[in-house]
């Protein structure tokens, strides 16, 4: 498709009142997409018209309305189930999923995991506040060990699930994080997101300043992102500080591959962690996305960036060889064919 229209954030703006609380984090992420909307289109040849978002429930999931173009406000959890047949019907369209920790991975967690390790080409955007914000304050599964919330109120016991990790182990072939405030950072995400060919994942690290404020304040805040972040950069050493001073080092000890923080000045050169987001092998990412903070830095961007073919290719394929071999087919003979019975 080609497509000559120059777009502007306006024109991906609705004309619907954004009912967010004042201060909440989706705002940020709101201004991004629709800022991030017109490079995307410009550089993958689509029309507004060809874009589509699909959401579940949640607060997070009121944001196909605030866009103005194409989407679907669905059920609990199932946002990548309709996204999934739509893509697979409409190979015309950019299929965007919008999620949030509780609505993805508690009741949509099965949909979630069976999207990506399909390779289904959408893009998955998972807000993370770490609590139910729509259902006024309950801990969710990315809530921290002994968070005390009306569900729990003498402590969370549940072992939080790893959205990047859970990404990695279900074999997505493009996982990154961001932080919702951000904007050049996520800019750079979603426009990388965008042109992916396949199941893309990104967490986007979200503040609810009513029922779990300051959530990420420890190494989201302004003053202590350059100590407690680091940036992957692909071919890049993994290092983090004011100058660059610290970086991740990896050894072997007793058969296990152990991670560690060292100064750049005090080792080799060739013993940093090179990043390689391309690497077939989830081994790194999953080391990455498993960093414990504050023993370590909190990765940000883009952790595993890998080619195979998606399912919708796959598909379309399988597809033809089957019409190639029997013909276009008649639905109505194959559904009264073989074996058939009266109630």
């Amino acid at each position: 498709m080609n497509t000559t229209v120059k777009y502007t954030r306006k024109d991906f703006t609705s004309d619907q009142a954004v009912r967010w609380c004042p201060g909440c984090g989706d705002y940020s992420i709101l201004a991004q997409v629709q800022r991030s909307m017109p490079e995307i289109c410009e550089a993958n040849n689509l029309k507004r018209e060809n874009i589509v978002f699909v959401s579940g429930i949640g607060c997070s999931s009121r944001f196909p309305y605030y866009m103005n173009n194409f989407g679907f406000h669905t059920i609990h959890g199932r946002a990548p189930t309709f996204a999934t047949g739509l893509r697979l019907t409409r190979p015309d369209l950019q299929v965007w999923v919008i999620t949030g920790d509780g609505d993805g991975l508690s009741i949509g967690g099965n949909h979630l995991i069976h999207a990506l390790r399909r390779n289904i080409d959408i893009k998955i955007l998972l807000f993370n506040n770490r609590i139910y914000g729509l259902t006024k304050g309950q801990y969710s599964p990315t809530s921290e060990i002994g968070k005390k919330t009306k569900s729990s109120p003498l402590g969370s016991m549940e072992k939080p699930i790893n959205p990047l990790s859970l990404a990695i182990s279900s074999e997505a072939t493009f996982i990154a994080r961001a932080i919702a405030t951000e904007g050049e950072q996520m800019r750079d995400i979603l426009l990388r997101t965008a042109s992916h060919k396949g199941s893309a994942f990104v967490e986007i690290f979200q503040n609810c300043n009513v029922f779990n404020d300051n959530a990420f304040d420890a190494f989201a805040a302004k003053k202590k992102q350059i100590e407690n972040t680091l940036y992957l950069r692909h071919g890049e050493p993994v290092t983090f500080g004011k100058n660059k001073e610290k970086g991740i080092s990896v050894r072997v000890i007793d058969g296990s591959v152990e991670p560690h923080v060292v100064n750049i000045d005090d080792v080799n050169r060739s013993d940093i962690l090179i990043h390689d987001e391309a690497s077939p092998n989830t081994t790194l990412a999953y080391l990455l996305s498993q960093l414990p903070f504050p023993e370590f830095p909190v990765p940000l961007g883009v952790l595993r960036s890998i080619n195979r073919p998606s399912y919708d290719e796959l598909l379309d394929k399988q597809v033809q060889t089957a019409r190639q071999k029997a013909g276009k087919g008649n639905f109505r003979d194959h559904l009264y064919s073989g074996e058939t019975w009266t109630v």
